[in-house]
């Protein structure tokens, strides 16, 4: 008996569908939720490890969701990875065939002050008193026309205001707004992990 092509796809098929679960009830699954001490938990990097081996590695989505499936049964560790943060690991996480491992949402990564880069300031009058409760906000120099806004902060007592970013190569405008003053603005390259200090002076509007 000769069977068409359209029969054959459809044998095929059937074939796949009956041999998927097979294949899924040999392996397991490890699925969790990553949280961040500050920003988007999205793009962690979720490296899956046997002993001192690598033998996997998901990303979080933008939920900072992840999960990890065909895993042979066995015993395994988990080690969470996003610049800026601290490393965080799991160990001795037991995989079932035909099981999926739930971890919950119980890591959270903490901010790493040795990998990150901090932009330090104050905003002065120009007779150089510090001035307080003035915002100061923060924005990416995407090109010589187009900035992207990133954060804002409000001037502490002494003046002061302080943002943590990457340590990325990268230009920053840091904007002095306030009611009654000119708008004013500096630029700032951060090329590393470093304190980058900026002095923003308070310039009262002429109207």
């Amino acid at each position: 008996m000769k069977l068409t092509k359209s029969a054959l796809i459809c044998f095929s098929l059937i074939l796949l569908a009956v041999a998927a679960p097979a294949q899924d009830k040999r392996t397991g699954a490890i699925k969790g939720k990553v949280r961040l001490e500050k920003g988007s938990a999205e793009g962690v990097a979720v490296i899956l490890r046997q002993a001192d081996n690598e033998v996997g590695r998901v990303a979080t989505d933008r939920k900072g969701d992840f999960l990890i499936s065909r895993i042979p049964p066995g015993v395994y560790g988990l080690t969470f990875r996003k610049p800026g943060f601290a490393v965080g690991s799991i160990e001795a996480i037991e995989v079932k065939a035909g099981k999926t491992r739930s971890l919950g949402d119980h890591l959270v990564l903490s901010i790493d002050e040795g990998s990150i880069a901090f932009i330090r300031g104050s905003v002065f009058t120009e007779g150089g008193r510090s001035v307080p409760n003035v915002r100061v906000e923060l924005a990416r120099v995407v090109s010589e026309n187009e900035v992207q806004k990133l954060d804002a902060r409000i001037t502490g007592e002494t003046g002061e205001f302080v943002f943590r970013v990457p340590p990325d190569v990268v230009k920053y405008r840091l904007t002095l707004r306030a009611d009654r003053a000119e708008a004013v603005w500096k630029d700032v390259e951060v090329d590393g992990a470093a304190v980058f200090r900026v002095a923003l002076t308070y310039k009262p509007s002429q109207k």
